[in-house]
This record gives structure tokens, sequence and C-alpha cells, in this order.
């Protein structure tokens, strides 16, 4: 199987935090969905249901030294890449240079974009504005943060993509990682739960079917052989395909996207065991249909989104997370997504024992 390697993970999601190495919190895929509430936001919202990282505070985690200006996306950002990287085990003498950062998103932090914007229009003066707030408004400020908490000198990049984005993301690692410009990813996304998003969400119709929920979830990849300074052993491996289907011909790309992935993993349709939609509900089939045509037979479908919310360009590196956490799924299983303009992304995501290839 050509692609990435995962050589570790971190994810903090409604369900709690876990990683690679403890990933006792994280539900099962077939759990039934249960919103949590706890820790949602002061301000009015449209529903007292949300999925929402519980308990986490950013001074208590990341400590009072250089957080004073982080927002929510930030602190969710930098304590999750922090922990995917510390499952990767790397040697003291690894060479953080080579180390990049890839964090998938909507937009940012609508929160900090908004209130900013704000202070523009109520402030006396625009120049009175806080300038600490600014680069928070900065889509990529999340993986620059990130980038310099934990000494990462590598390739850094963000990638706004909606649904799509997490797949993006690894999509991009998989080419820096290709093309030598990294030898090790951390390819992640994040969503934060605020007011102004949970708003936006319900005047927009896009969580009629699940609650809105929030969550960071964080994959280091390199080539299928790791460089030597990488102390954790791959634990599965991840090959890509992205595409756009404008108008209508979503599930032809999305088919055609399968089609591809399978081909570059060396994986038959016959052998795919599961299919992990972006789909909010069980009724929704617009991606679970288009996969199943394509492989001829349907596979367990896990609808993510059930178990821990609308988490936007989160919602496929949680799901992933959720997957690799279960202890029982075996053979290669398929991660979708797709934007109502059109884009599609897939993943085949196949265990390294399903493989036969034990550790390295």
């Amino acid at each position: 199987m050509t692609g990435v390697a995962v050589c570790g993970w971190s994810a903090l999601t409604s369900a709690g935090e876990a990683t690679s190495k403890a990933t006792g919190s994280l539900p099962r895929v077939d759990a039934p969905a249960a919103p949590g509430t706890g820790g949602l936001p002061a301000e009015p919202l449209p529903s007292p249901r949300g999925h929402v990282v519980p308990q986490f505070d950013i001074r208590a985690r990341l400590g009072r030294k250089g957080t004073s200006a982080y927002d929510r996306a930030t602190g969710l950002a930098v304590a999750c890449y922090g922990d995917a990287l510390g499952t990767a085990e790397l040697a003291a003498d690894a060479d953080r240079g080579r180390v990049g950062v890839v964090l998938g998103t909507t937009v940012g932090s609508f929160r900090s974009t908004s209130d900013f914007s704000r202070e523009t229009l109520v402030q006396e003066k625009p120049y009175l504005v806080n300038p600490m707030l600014f680069p928070n408004t900065v889509m990529n400020g999340a993986a620059g943060q990130v980038a310099i908490r934990h000494g990462l000198r590598g390739v850094n990049a963000t990638v706004s993509g909606g649904a799509v984005g997490f797949l993006n993301a690894v999509r991009y690692a998989e080419m820096m990682l290709a093309g030598g410009y990294a030898d090790v990813m951390l390819a992640g996304a994040v969503e934060e739960f605020s007011a102004h998003r949970a708003w936006a969400a319900h005047l927009t119709g896009t969580t009629a079917e699940v609650p809105l929920g929030e969550a960071a979830a964080v994959f280091v990849l390199s080539a299928p052989q790791p460089p030597a300074w990488v102390g954790a052993a791959p634990i599965a491996d991840l090959v890509t395909a992205t595409g756009f289907g404008p108008g209508g011909t979503g599930a032809r790309a999305l088919a055609a996207c399968v089609r591809r992935a399978l081909d570059r993993a060396g994986v038959a349709p016959a052998d795919v065991t599961a299919v992990l939609t972006g789909e909010a509900d069980r009724a929704g089939q617009d991606e679970y249909a288009a996969v199943a045509g394509l492989l001829g037979h349907r596979p367990r479908r896990v609808a993510a989104k059930r178990l821990l919310g609308e988490c936007d360009a989160a919602s496929a590196a949680a799901a992933l997370a959720v997957w690799l956490a279960d202890p029982e799924p075996a053979g290669p299983a398929l991660l979708t997504a797709r934007n109502a303009d059109g884009a599609v992304a897939v993943a085949v995501v196949r265990r390294r024992a399903d493989a036969g290839t034990g550790d390295r």
C-alpha cells in the first residue's frame, strides 16, 4: 500500500481526549448519539444541545505563558498537536526542521474574526482595537502557534475546505512528503464551538439533523518507512484522492475518487469492510450510496457525525480517530467527505496489523 504511514494520533472531542497510546475515552463506532452540553458558551444559543470538548480550559491545559491571546480554536489545536507529537516518540536529536504542520479548517475561528470586526465599529476609533486580537483573525494563526509552541520549523500550511478540509490537509501532507519537503507531517483539523458558529449554522440550516460540535484531531504522517528518529512504529496507512463534481455530478466524482484511491492503495473493492461517511444521519445516502455502488457490495456504514456532532472540517479527522481507537474493526475502510459546492475527497485507511506487516 502506497500513500503515507500513520505513526501516531491524538483527538479532542466531546467524548473526551484520546491518543494512539490511550484510546479508551473515544466512543465505539456504533455508539448512539449523546450530545454533551457541559461547557457550552454563556451567550444565547439557538439550541441547548451541542457537542463540546468537556472541561477544556486553555490556561489550565497549556499554562499561562504565551497563551493569553489564544482563542479556543488555537488552544484546541496547540494541545492536540502537542499530544499527537508525543505519540510519535521523536528522538532527542530529531530534526524538527523536517517536521511540518498542515491544519484543515473551514474559516478558522469565526468568533475571533467576528469579534475583531465588531471592535472596529464600536470602539471610538478603529485604531484603538487591541492588536493582540488580530492574529486569531488570520486563518493560519492556529497553525503558526502550533509551530511556535512545539518548535516545528518545517512546512506550515492551513487548508480551508469545509467538510473536505481534513482530507485535503492529508493530501497536502502526502505531496509534501513525496516531494521531499518534509520527513514528517502533522496533519489535522480543528473547529471550535461558539455562539457565532452556532447561529450561523442554525440560520443556514446546516445542523438540522445533528447538533453542532467541536473537535480537534491530528495524525503524525510519514513515508511508509518513517525516518529513524521517529520511535513509534506505524499503526496504519492512508491513501487519499480528491475531486470535484459540480451541478449534481458529486456522486459520480466521489465514486471516481474511490476508484483512484483503491487503485493507488492496491485494495480490492470487495475487501473494503466499512465506509465512514460524512452524512449527518442514517437516512442520508448521498455518500454511502455512491461508494457502495462502486464497491459492488454494502459494507458497514459509520455515520460518525451521530457520535460527535457536526464538526465541519474536523468531522472526518474525528471519524478517523474513532475508527482507529476501536479495537474490533478489521480490514480496509473508506473515509469520505463531500461539500455542497461539489468538492469530494476520499481516504483508504488500513491498519498495519490488517495488512500483516506488523511492526517495522
